[in-house]
């Protein structure tokens, strides 16, 4: 029986800080140099080299400033301020590659899905059906203040209004345009079909829209849809509508729990449950031996800000831990940032300390970290695999190249030598890479696909 295959994703952000805050100190960073076309190019040459499935992208609106109630650090560090837009660097990228896919983040909650469609439509047609959607409903209060609101909706709300504007989405994407509506013939003077392409025409509970969808239909039309929720009202989401989801634990059991969970509710979907890719956010430090990926572990130790990923998570959380002595049990508190954020840190476990925080994040953040040489590593990541019922990886960077370059030359081939990692890409779209030859749309079952030239 074939090994299951590792998926891959470098996890990334047009920021100089995103992760592992204070390594883009190190000397031999690149992450400044975020605001040229050649730093994303050189990146996504680089990683479809190592033949990774695609290069995930995280954005943010507004900026954190709960810790200490100051964006002080938050600028010092960089601590994704300042952020660029994440969509404009896909262009370029998808030119200088032809395999890697890109998923990006884009926070509904302040976008109309009008335009946000025809934007998604785009970047379908110009990478050749390479792009994702990573939906986020936000979670800072100061991204409302920024946006013109006097608070943030709550919790459960932007849920509520993201499934609206996701059956927006799908009428526009899946519904508007028939897949033979365009014939561009020349010599009849007809290059859509009228009677082949229908206005859209919502009226709901926080969207109307009429008017047919601006793009003809994509390789994708919808693009592949990720998420990152694991609340309650998240999961339910993602049952709903993800394909793949992003997820994050310190152990094995508790991240096996949470994919169960979210498979259960899939199948209550009446979608099949496999249907959908479980990618773990995780840091790697691989060497040639084990006493090189250490030594240079202590080397980025010297360079990370722990206290930066402490502002990073008081943001996340809502709860500002400058206020807790270093040894003091951090207290739940009902707000509406990212409520399993919350839960995990003080309902868990009720123990845990600023101090606790501070050692977790030696690296400057709280994703696990594999530090080791190659077998190591793959060890690792393939017992993760099997024993949480995972999919494949988010790899946070470290420090930039160096961190892709490391695992691409010492983790991969180790991969491919015992089986778990492809050793050439596959054809199609991003949709067909992930889930097979023939999976370009929506799978069967899945919400959006009944939208498919029918406006309901």
């Amino acid at each position: 029986m074939a090994k299951k295959q590792i998926l891959l994703n470098a996890f990334n952000m047009n920021c100089v800080g995103h992760i592992n805050h204070g390594l883009w100190t190190h000397p031999r960073d690149t992450s400044t140099q975020y605001k040229t076309l050649e730093y994303w190019t050189d990146l996504a040459k680089l990683l479809e080299r190592g033949l990774f499935d695609g290069l995930f992208l995280a954005d943010i609106v507004g900026v954190y400033d709960v810790y200490q109630d100051s964006a002080d650090i938050t600028l010092r560090e960089s601590i994704q301020l300042p952020v660029n837009d994440p969509l404009l660097t896909v262009s370029a990228m998808a030119a200088a590659t032809r395999h890697l896919g890109f998923g990006v983040t884009v926070n509904l909650t302040y976008e109309a899905p009008y335009l946000l469609a025809r934007r998604f439509s785009t970047l379908d047609h110009l990478t050749n059906g390479r792009i994702g959607w990573n939906i986020v409903t936000g979670y800072l209060e100061s991204a409302a203040r920024a946006m013109g609101l006097s608070e943030q909706i709550a919790h459960d709300e932007r849920y509520d209004r993201a499934d609206e504007f996701l059956e927006v989405a799908y009428k526009l994407w899946e519904g508007s345009w028939d897949d033979d509506a365009v014939h561009a013939d020349k010599r009849a003077r007809r290059y859509a079909d009228p009677t082949a392409v229908r206005p859209v025409d919502h009226t709901g509970k926080y969207y109307r829209v009429q008017g047919y969808h601006l793009s003809e239909p994509s390789r994708q039309r919808t693009p592949v849809l990720y998420q990152a929720g694991s609340s309650g009202r998240g999961q339910a989401f993602a049952a709903r509508h993800a394909e793949c989801v992003f997820v994050s634990s310190q152990t094995k059991e508790g991240l096996r729990k949470l994919v169960a969970d979210v498979r259960d509710a899939v199948a209550r979907e009446g979608r099949n449950p496999r249907d959908i890719k479980f990618f773990m956010g995780v840091t790697v430090v691989p060497g040639r031996t084990e006493a090189e990926a250490r030594e240079k572990h202590a080397e980025y130790l010297r360079y990370a800000n722990p206290e930066a990923g402490l502002a990073h998570y008081a943001s996340s959380t809502g709860i500002d831990f400058s206020r807790y002595a270093p040894d003091e049990p951090i207290r739940y508190v009902k707000n509406n940032a990212i409520e399993s954020a919350v839960k995990n840190l003080t309902v868990a476990r009720t123990d845990r300390t600023v101090n606790d925080l501070l050692a977790d994040m030696a690296l400057g953040g709280r994703y696990p970290a594999l530090v080791g040489s190659a077998s190591q590593i793959a060890d690792e990541l393939e017992s993760w695999v099997a024993e949480a019922d995972i999919d494949g990886f988010n790899l946070a960077r470290t420090v930039t190249p160096e961190c892709y370059e490391d695992f691409i030359d010492i983790v991969v081939p180790e991969l491919q030598e015992r089986g778990s990692y492809k050793r050439a890409y596959s054809e199609g779209s991003l949709r067909e890479k992930l889930f097979g030859e023939g999976r370009g749309r929506l799978a069967e079952g899945h919400v959006g696909a009944g939208f498919g030239g029918v406006l309901v």
